[in-house]
């Protein structure tokens, strides 16, 4: 029987009957941000009974795209991890207690066997709102103004005027994912004179920017009404083809589309036969199925569908860095303390 401590991380005694887990071996903590040396103080100072061993380059804080490769042997060692490990690489990580990742989504992560079992996991959710809200609102703002097609016309050098233009003001924006994210495109909408509709698990759970809130249940219904869909939800089996052909054939044809949560929420043939037919106005994909999306996918070269290539997210924003840093600090203190971690899957 495993014990666990307010964390939900196995405790020591729990440990004891595990021979991965010598309770004989110190804890050690890995992490693998790219920290300036002040930071790495902060982390130290969280942590004075704990190990840590700092393995990032602070070179690489401006990266887009942070990584992280650990050795083996600190691998073997370690019982927390800060940082995204490639998954086939954890298999050395027998100790292993505790992973911090540095993204929101964790999904390959929790495939069975991937890590150790037992092992809790906690996420950056929170740090990535801004930016890709931000992404997002964007994106619905180039295609009301059909800023794409002149995009197109000037590299043809065409003086071409793309026709009805549309605002934001007075029309309804359908958020289906009211979390960090959901919330943050939600607060921008209302800034602009929006409408704004979420669309969660559980409707009596409110949200910042969201006027009315409304349980899954009410999908169908929902997008009959919406001017604006931003999906702004997570991989589960529950989200995969959340909008198929059926749901896209319920919204309006003059509607947009957003998807900057995960390619499997929307069914991609029914999506291109959507704007095909122009039974919807326009989609923005930050988000595809498959990922990086096929040469030969006719989305790539439709005049209505905006794609970006995953990039809402990352650190494109300082500050997202800064936000990754702050919830893994905070994390590691309860670590230590054995309190319950935040952001845990």
């Amino acid at each position: 029987m495993q014990i666990f401590s307010a964390s939900g991380i196995p405790s020591a005694r729990s440990r004891a009957h595990d021979a991965s887990h010598d309770p004989a071996l110190p804890r050690l903590i890995v992490n693998c941000l790219p920290l300036s040396g002040r930071e790495r103080v902060s982390f130290e100072q969280a942590a004075p009974a704990i190990a840590q061993e700092f393995i990032g380059d602070p070179e690489r804080r401006l990266d887009l795209l942070w990584r992280a490769h650990i050795p083996s042997d600190l691998l073997g060692r370690a019982t927390a991890i800060i940082g995204n490990v490639e998954p086939g690489e954890l298999a050395h990580a027998h100790r292993l207690e505790w992973l911090q990742t540095w993204s929101a989504g964790v999904d390959r992560y929790l495939v069975p066997g991937v890590l150790p079992p037992g092992t809790v996991v906690s996420t950056a959710s929170g740090a990535y709102g801004q930016a890709v809200a931000e992404h997002m609102f964007a994106m619905m703002w180039a295609l009301m103004k059909n800023l794409p097609a002149y995009a197109v016309s000037q590299h043809e050098r065409r003086w071409h005027d793309a026709g009805r233009a549309f605002s934001p003001r007075g029309a309804t924006a359908l958020i289906v994912g009211t979390g960090d994210i959901g919330s943050h495109f939600a607060l921008l909408a209302k800034a602009v004179g929006m409408n704004t509709v979420g669309i969660r698990r559980s409707a009596g759970t409110p949200a910042d920017g969201i006027d009315v809130m409304h349980g899954i249940g009410d999908l169908d219904h929902e997008l009959h009404g919406a001017d604006v869909v931003a999906l702004c939800v997570p991989s589960t089996s529950s989200t995969h083809h959340l909008l198929d052909a059926r749901r896209l054939s319920l919204m309006k044809p003059s509607a947009l589309l957003l998807n900057v949560g995960r390619g499997g929420a929307v069914d991609g043939d029914a999506l291109v036969s959507a704007l095909d037919r122009g039974s919807i106005r326009a989609a923005g994909l930050d988000v595809t199925e498959p990922e990086p999306l096929p040469d030969d996918s006719a989305l790539w070269t439709m005049p209505n569908c905006l794609v970006t290539p995953h990039v809402a997210g990352g650190n494109h924003l300082p500050g997202t860095a800064d936000a990754i840093i702050s919830i893994a600090l905070r994390n590691v203190r309860a670590y230590a303390a054995g309190e319950p971690l935040s952001n845990r899957q």
